[in-house]
């Protein structure tokens, strides 16, 4: 109870990080599912000229993910690095509402997938520093829950805005969102942030101002825990980001006027089994423990791809696709607090969550081109096969060589996670 009410007295509320969380989705949501469509349905784009402008974005994204992590482990204007992304995102959205032509909107999506790569790492630090230990496992489940319900409002929010009015219109609603988060955000007092901790980095026992010395960049590489938590968070992705796509594909070919009311059903109902997973996780992660939970969560993928297999029947394929909200929300919950086991004491904790985001990234883009050659000489059957082969061995090396990186909790702990 002491770490609670120390937090109240620096003027803390949680409901602040749960409104940072909830808006943040929409902010980023706003834009990433629509552009595309709009692009080619309304710009009328050819599909080599989005594709450049994804993957020019893309490959971006996934090379400033772990200098960002870096920078956020080393400033302690973790606000304000959210605030000047949430800036960007804001401006961008506006000039590819203004002006949808190509060099505007490649350059303002670029800028886009660095802004939000902030995001992730940075809440994820200022999490850690508001919340004593005992209280993390609840609170990155919370976390993760309330990114969900923002997601599938963004969803509505914007299916709704673009029937009423346009697609295009869709855009304005990122600077209305960012404004805000930003609001929420700075809602945070900066007193109230542990800044050794937000970077998962110890003090000294009996010196709580002085801190153990910051890990060198090789840590990353050192770390054999984290090394085959890479491997693992990889192989996971790369089997995961094909499967929407190509089960979307599927319902297109079959269902043509329905394809994409039937792809937002997909969106939104496994975004509403992730939230009360990710707060199921948040609760159970220390008295169950991460490794049997990650393992549950890996095991779904493997399980997804061959369902996917059984049958060609629209609600068949969309049962089987809301279990991706089960695997996904183990994921989105448990990551950030794993990362966080491994990396105490180092101050490298954005760093980490930075890399462990790069190879996700490099995973999801490479089993695009894989999984569409697999389809064109193979077809679909084969490629959901290849892929669950993908995710069993991610499966079987986390069983077999994936630590347990919770610590026993002290019966201190456990009368403070109690009374929290």
């Amino acid at each position: 109870m002491a770490v609670k009410s120390k937090t109240k007295r620096k003027g803390f509320s949680p409901f602040s990080l749960d409104a940072v969380n909830f808006l943040s989705a929409d902010v980023r949501g706003a834009v990433g599912p629509f552009l595309n469509v709009f692009l080619v349905t309304q710009q009328h784009w050819s599909q080599s000229e989005v594709g450049f402008v994804t993957t020019i974005s893309g490959l971006l994204g996934i090379a400033v993910q772990t200098p960002i992590g870096a920078a956020i482990d080393e400033t302690r204007a973790k606000r304000g690095v959210i605030v000047l992304a949430l800036a960007v995102l804001a401006v961008t959205a506006v000039v590819i509402f203004a002006f949808p032509t190509f060099w505007p909107v490649a350059i303002a999506n670029s800028l886009m997938a660095v802004a939000g790569d902030v995001f992730g790492p940075a809440v994820a630090a200022l999490t850690l520093g508001l919340f004593a230990r005992p209280l993390l496992a609840r609170r990155m489940g919370r976390n993760s829950a309330f990114d969900h319900a923002g997601n599938v409002t963004i969803a509505l929010v914007a299916g709704a805005v673009g029937y009423a009015f346009s697609q295009r219109a869709v855009f304005l609603l990122v600077p209305v969102f960012a404004v805000l988060t930003a609001i929420a955000v700075l809602s945070i007092p900066a007193k109230a942030i542990d800044y050794n901790r937000a970077r998962d980095l110890e003090a000294e026992p009996g010196a709580a101002e002085k801190p153990t010395g910051v890990a060198g960049y090789g840590i990353l590489f050192k770390s054999r825990p984290l090394v085959i938590f890479g491997l693992c968070v990889m192989l996971f992705h790369f089997a995961n980001a094909p499967l929407l796509p190509l089960v979307g594909q599927k319902l297109a070919a079959a269902y043509p006027n329905e394809a994409t009311a039937m792809m937002s059903t997909c969106i939104v109902a496994a975004q509403a089994v992730m939230l009360p997973i990710a707060l199921l996780v948040g609760y159970k992660a220390d008295t169950w423990g991460r490794k049997p939970l990650f393992l549950a969560g890996f095991a779904i993928l493997p399980i997804r791809a061959v369902l996917y297999t059984l049958s060609d029947n629209s609600v068949w394929l969309i049962g089987v696709q809301v279990l991706d909200g089960v695997g996904a929300g183990i994921f989105g919950a448990l990551a950030p607090l794993v990362i966080a086991d491994i990396m105490r004491g180092t101050g490298r904790y954005n760093l980490a969550q930075g890399a462990i985001a790069t190879v996700q990234g490099i995973g999801a883009s490479l089993s695009g081109l894989a999984a569409g050659e697999i389809v064109d000489h193979f077809g679909y059957s084969a490629a959901f096969l290849s892929l669950g082969a993908a995710a069993l061995v991610a499966v079987i090396v986390f069983f077999l060589q994936m630590p347990e990186t919770a610590e026993p909790e002290t019966p201190k702990q456990q009368t403070v996670s109690l009374k929290a």
